[in-house]
């Protein structure tokens, strides 16, 4: 049965998940399970919880569990990684600098300062990985889900020759919320969706049956409603400017354009609306007095102290339920990552939408760059589908940030920070704050903070 290496099996509650659909599946039930952490305690929870999963349910899969890459991914089918170089910390600075600048990110993790700079710690750990595996299992499918997306499997894909797809949610979890507002059932909505990662465009959506109502025109009516409209507010105006939904959340899609982030209402308007909603329902004291950007890093630094609670919370129940004589749960997710294992090892055809160099996919985006795509997979591997030009506007949208990524990707390879300030420089974001001595002075205290795990 097939060897499948899981890389960042210590993040705990996304690496159960992962392992977990895979075991769901009888054709997997038998597999060889290596995984690989650098944190050990991480480690043990996770293979701990995979070898009582496979005990309970009378699988005949195999666990290892080491802290060497290499050993992990030797003679492997399949390579997940799931990495975040840095961490938590490192992630506070990637918004806090560049907030003291008026660059207000909302999350920091795939362009902008933040994205970049997450990019060029994470894609060199990656194009690593997939070294490896040219030398150690050249045949086997890499599976990526570390952001940045298109940076990391830009670099990937030019630095080395393994098979290699990225998956994120947003497409089917887009898909759901959409069915929401208009009132319908997940699988009564169909959808083609292409673009970039966090940045694709539902290019249909259809009812599901054949030759389906067109349900763009259901949608518009659905943002009509305020109730519904507040939910989603920067991807309803861009639907109604732009023509076509996007993949990724308002929250998201605010700081990769220009338009949503610019200004000191703006700012005030997402603490109003996002952050202090957080801060209430978590009992976060803050002082009304201090300005916008200092009330919002007394929200995001008191969120991450309570997302590492959390965390630390999380693995105390964890060995709880280690410990209990109650059965774990073993149900199957909507993540993509099983049921393409499942696809290949049975050759029975499966859909998704997946992160791969574009070789002439989007013929209006650059050839080389990273798009996400509609994929057919079955046991002749993956074949992505042809998609042509997308509509121009969605594609010059898609091109400001594929300046960025290209960019970051030609500074790692030619190992010259002047690329970074550059890409910096172009992000969409930025440009309505930062003048281009700003954009130097902030980039430079990015690479301060990042130092210790930068190559360039």
């Amino acid at each position: 049965m097939a060897k499948i290496a899981f890389i960042g099996a210590g993040s705990v509650t996304f690496a159960r998940r992962i392992l977990t659909d895979i075991l769901t599946w009888p054709e997997h039930c038998e597999s060889s399970l290596a995984l690989m952490d650098i944190d050990g305690e991480t480690l043990a929870i996770t293979s701990q919880f995979v070898e009582r999963l496979i005990r309970e349910q009378g699988l005949g899969a195999t666990v290892t569990a080491t802290t060497d890459r290499r050993e992990a991914i030797a003679g492997a089918d399949y390579v997940i990684t799931a990495i975040d170089v840095g961490g938590q910390p490192l992630r506070m600075q990637d918004w806090k600098i560049p907030a003291q600048y008026g660059v207000s990110q909302t999350v920091a993790d795939t362009i902008g300062p933040g994205g970049v700079f997450r990019g060029l710690r994470t894609a060199p750990v990656l194009a690593a990985i997939a070294r490896d595996m040219d030398e150690l299992c050249p045949d086997a499918l890499l599976i990526n889900y570390a952001n940045p997306m298109n940076i990391n499997m830009w670099l990937i894909g030019t630095t080395s020759n393994v098979r290699a797809v990225g998956l994120c949610h947003s497409v089917q979890g887009t898909a759901g919320q959409l069915a929401q507002y208009m009132g319908l059932q997940r699988e009564e909505v169909s959808y083609w969706v292409a673009g970039i990662n966090h940045q694709a465009w539902f290019l249909q959506l259809r009812h599901h049956s054949y030759r389906g109502e067109d349900l763009y025109p259901r949608l518009r009516a659905a943002m009509d409603d305020p109730d519904t409209y507040a939910k989603d507010n920067v991807r309803f105006e861009v639907l109604r400017h732009f023509d076509y939904f996007v993949t990724e959340s308002s929250h998201h899609m605010a700081e990769y354009t220009p338009w949503f982030r610019r200004t000191a209402a703006d700012r005030a308007r997402f603490i109003s609306e996002n952050l202090k909603r957080w801060a209430e329902e978590n009992d976060v004291k803050l002082d009304d007095s201090a300005p916008a950007i200092d009330e919002e890093t007394q929200i995001r630094e008191s969120f991450m102290y309570a997302r590492q609670e959390r965390r630390e919370d999380y693995f105390a129940n964890q060995q709880s339920q280690l410990e209990s004589p109650d059965s774990l749960p073993f149900k199957r997710t909507h993540e993509y990552c099983s049921f393409i294992l499942h696809a290949i090892e049975t050759n029975t055809p499966y859909r998704f939408n997946g992160n791969v160099p574009n070789t002439d996919l989007i013929t209006n985006l650059p050839p080389g760059c990273n798009v996400e795509v509609p994929i057919l997979v079955d046991s002749a591997g993956l074949h992505p589908c042809y998609i042509g030009n997308l509509p121009p506007q969605c594609a010059g949208i898609n091109r400001t940030n594929v300046n960025v990524q290209e960019l970051t990707v030609q500074a790692i390879l030619e190992q010259d920070r002047r690329r970074v300030h550059e890409a910096i420089a172009l992000d969409p974001l930025t440009t309505t704050q930062c003048s281009l001595e700003d954009v130097r002075s902030m980039t430079e205290e990015l690479f301060a903070a990042s130092a210790e795990y930068l190559t360039i």
